[in-house]
């Protein structure tokens, strides 16, 4: 699996060519090593793929995601069959214990609300009121307290009445931020060969990222604070750009400093192991640092 992020927002053709892939726009034409590809992001509509390079980019584990009109990631592709997918890690996967996956629920909402409280501390905003609410989980979050935080974390860290179902350039800014996040969860979900559409806590039938969209949820809030430091008119090209570098600076995770991309696969390799009875414990600790 590769480890660059390709973002095309022009006119080209993309096509395949001797363990490469090829991007022929209006001006030049470039030529990037297949094996280095982690994710190739298409921001418009005006590009024509060749079928050679989707199935090639499939072989070495790469994800396609195609944006709408507007910009918006829409598609991504998920592999039928990836090279390590085996019968006895799928129903692994099925067999996953209840009391395991209500324990991994309940560790990764409260990494992801210590994670939106520090955001709030970073920014100077008294977090007393969510602590309180932190304080209340129970297993599993029967009383859904990561809602409750939520519709109380929005407004402290943008402003009061704000609202996540709003449409303004900052809810676009972090719509977009999660889909890339996401995808990145759920390419190293695939590379392990487990199905996404399985999740622990997510069950929605129209969700084919069930299990990513539940493992995501600690990282959220560096997409967040990184956006709420932004004067946004708009979620232009540029912006788009900085956020898909965010997965390229230096968090903490688990006290140990490492690049983004990278601690989100640590994570869901962790999380996959004690899921599957592999390990018996886990940690899930996500910092911010200087960088971010």
């Amino acid at each position: 699996m590769g480890w660059r992020t390709i973002v095309i927002t022009q006119h080209a053709k993309v096509s395949y060519k001797g363990r490469r892939i090829v991007v022929q726009t209006d001006y030049d034409l470039n030529e990037i090593p297949i094996d280095d590809i982690e994710i190739l992001l298409i921001e418009t509509t005006k590009v024509a793929i060749t079928t050679r390079a989707i199935t090639e980019l499939a072989k070495s584990m790469a994800k396609i995601i195609f944006a709408d009109d507007m910009g918006q990631p829409l598609v991504e592709t998920s592999h039928y069959l990836t090279n390590n997918r085996s019968k006895k890690i799928i129903e692994k996967q099925f067999k996953w214990n209840l009391n395991r996956k209500e324990l991994m629920w309940t560790w990764v909402v409260i990494a992801k609300l210590k994670m939106q409280i520090q955001v709030l501390k970073y920014n100077h905003i008294e977090t007393e009121e969510l602590e309180y609410e932190l304080s209340k989980l129970e297993i599993n979050d029967i009383t859904n307290r990561e809602a409750v935080i939520a519709r109380k974390y929005f407004p402290l860290l943008f402003e009061k009445g704000f609202e996540r179902r709003e449409y303004n350039p900052y809810n676009d800014s972090l719509n977009y931020g999660y889909s890339i996040l996401l995808s990145f969860v759920d390419l190293n979900i695939s590379a392990a060969g487990y199905l996404t559409q399985l999740g622990i806590h997510h069950r929605s039938d129209e969700n084919q990222f069930n299990l990513g969209s539940d493992l995501m949820e600690p990282f959220r809030p560096i997409i967040d604070i990184w956006v709420s430091q932004q004067e946004l008119k708009e979620l232009t090209p540029e912006i788009k750009h900085k956020l898909i570098d965010i997965f390229n600076l230096e968090i903490k995770f688990n006290d140990k400093n490492m690049i983004f991309r990278n601690a989100i696969k640590k994570h869901v390799q962790d999380c996959l192991k004690y899921l599957s009875g592999e390990i018996d414990s886990i940690k899930i600790k996500v910092e911010l640092v200087n960088e971010v």
